[in-house]
């Protein structure tokens, strides 16, 4: 492993040493030695409702079997189609005892997009739930598909008991009637056995544990593959960035457990460390808010638009935020007013980190504990090599001084890209795999984003970094989101024009906020115009979304 320079060591913030090892371990070892460890501990809070470590190993060891009982084995892949549910920590576990890989899905695809990646992959056996937005997609998938079989589950089952009587009755509109089908397994029916499942074999540096796919915002989503020790060491990594690693950990599930950050930083993350998860199915501040307060929780990792919605919900001022510890932004540039506010109201820390799919969640992070710094992505978390190549040729090193792409290397970086040799081909280089995001790296290690190559914008054959003009917006105190694309321009070739939402009670028009935007930006920064709008384009984890914002534009004819 190349060695980072000798001044990050002597300053690095994270605790212990930037050049630790991380011995090989599979994800079943991992969740067993936890399991054993922690037996009696609460693993997960659903509802209310509490789930122990040794809760969980029975259903683990249960779907196991369920699965060895009906054919699957060593590499054969199992997906999941399922929220943050108690039934996905069973069967993510549980597939991967199996000898199974997993492939998350996300319950917001449609069929088109399911079936796409289930033939992609090569998925046999589909978990879901019987939930009206979720069981008819996956029936379609399975008639019109190479998948053979699904596994359905009860959110009911898994409710506390009152809740679980009442359930039927309130939301007798969200459940999907079960069809009664040979290829159709009720969940109850799979973990219907003692748990005796059969021992594999597995290599943690090789065999496969999880196929993730890319949000697809340069095209077909591709499947990264991620070993069992990809995910396994980046868990161990982010639990190596607690100051205290003893401390009470009680994290919050708003991040779905199908994304790549949540996966990392909530599930495998807190299952190496002992603690406890609180749930929630779907993201909802109140909601939110109310099981942080009832349960006491330390933790509450997030995206940037989480946080505002916080901030702005009315509940806000009159929530108990005193058992907070820590809270981790991730998936877009955490704006630094958003981070003062947040943090003046709760007395939390709200620290910025850094990942990719392909690196199994995370590469670096500010430091938990002393002087951070707002506006970088931190430092490298241990074992991470983290380089800048020259924009044009990545062979080489970037110009002293100016900004580079991020190439990384480390134990988290992914095998590669299913069936994708052509991609593997284009996203490493020279050993490091090519981040396409454009940043600095200071004397002391903190890496800073400037932008992402394919979102740089041409005026003039000048390069334009949206995030600059983002950051500048983010200034006038009316804005409370803010988002910068290129337009085609006659003259210029392209020009940056903004799309903002508005904090409550603020009456600005886009003119006005061009005119001011603008005399704070260089020359050829400058925007053509500023839309202000009610909302704007998320991803499914809630990120702003730039390649839906082009797709709006370009639809209203504004892109060509």
């Amino acid at each position: 492993m190349v060695a980072i320079p000798q001044v990050w060591r002597n300053d690095y913030r994270h605790p212990g040493s930037w050049d630790r090892n991380y011995p090989p371990l599979s994800m079943p070892q991992m969740f067993a030695d936890s399991a054993a460890a922690h037996s009696q501990a609460y693993l997960a809070d659903f509802m209310g409702r509490k789930f122990s470590y040794a809760d969980v190993r029975s259903a683990v060891n249960r779907v196991a079997r369920g699965l060895q009982d009906l054919g699957i084995g060593q590499g054969d892949r199992v997906g999941l189609f399922l929220p943050n549910v108690p039934h996905y920590l069973a069967a993510y576990y549980g597939a991967m005892r199996a000898g199974a890989t997993v492939v998350n899905f996300s319950p917001l695809y449609t069929p088109a997009e399911l079936e796409a990646q289930v033939e992609d992959s090569g998925t046999r056996l589909l978990f879901t739930l019987n939930a009206a937005a979720l069981l008819p997609t996956a029936l379609e998938v399975l008639d019109c598909s190479t998948l053979e079989r699904l596994v359905v589950g009860s959110v009911a089952g898994v409710l506390p008991f009152a809740k679980a009587l009442l359930y039927p009755l309130v939301q007798r509109r969200d459940i999907a009637v079960l069809p009664r089908r040979a290829e159709v397994t009720p969940f109850s029916r799979l973990i219907d056995n003692k748990g005796d499942f059969d021992p594999v074999d597995c290599d943690p540096r090789s065999d496969l544990a999880l196929i993730q796919y890319t949000g697809g915002t340069t095209g077909t989503p591709k499947g990264a593959m991620l070993t069992h020790q990809n995910l396994t060491a980046n868990a161990r990594q982010v639990h190596d960035l607690d100051h205290d690693p003893e401390a009470e950990d009680r994290i919050m599930a708003v991040l779905p457990f199908f994304h790549v950050f949540a996966n990392t930083c909530v599930l495998n993350r807190t299952v190496w460390r002992g603690g406890e998860i609180v749930m929630l199915p779907r993201w909802n501040a109140a909601q939110a808010l109310e099981a942080m307060e009832r349960t006491r929780a330390t933790a509450f990792p997030g995206v940037p638009t989480m946080y505002t919605a916080l901030l702005d919900h009315p509940r806000t001022p009159n929530t108990d935020f005193s058992s907070l510890r820590l809270c981790i932004s991730g998936g877009a540039p955490l704006p630094v007013e958003t981070k003062r506010r947040f943090e003046a109201l709760t007395r939390a820390k709200l620290v910025e980190g850094y990942g990719l799919t392909e690196s199994s969640g995370v590469v670096s992070s500010n430091p938990y504990e002393g002087e951070d710094r707002p506006g970088t992505i931190g430092q490298p978390v241990a074992g991470t090599v983290v380089r800048l190549v020259d924009k044009e040729n990545p062979h080489e090193p970037a110009p002293p001084g100016e900004p580079g792409e991020i190439v990384i290397a480390g134990p988290q970086v992914m095998k590669g890209y299913w069936n994708r040799p052509e991609a593997d081909a284009e996203a490493f280089v020279d050993g490091y795999l090519r981040t396409g995001d454009v940043g600095t790296i200071d004397e002391e290690g903190f890496i800073t984003i400037v932008d992402r190559l394919k979102d740089m914008i041409s005026v003039s054959g000048y390069k334009v970094f949206p995030s600059v003009i983002e950051d500048a917006l983010y200034g006038h105190e009316s804005v409370r989101e803010a988002i910068v694309i290129g337009v085609p321009d006659d003259y210029h070739g392209e020009m940056p024009k903004a799309f903002v939402t508005l904090r409550e009670g603020a009456a600005i028009d886009g003119e006005t906020l061009r005119a001011w935007l603008n005399a704070r930006l260089g020359k050829h920064e400058r925007v053509s115009a500023v839309a202000v709008r009610d909302d704007l384009p998320k991803t499914m984890i809630g990120k702003l979304d730039r390649k839906a914002l082009r797709a709006e534009e370009r639809a209203a004819g504004d892109l060509r």
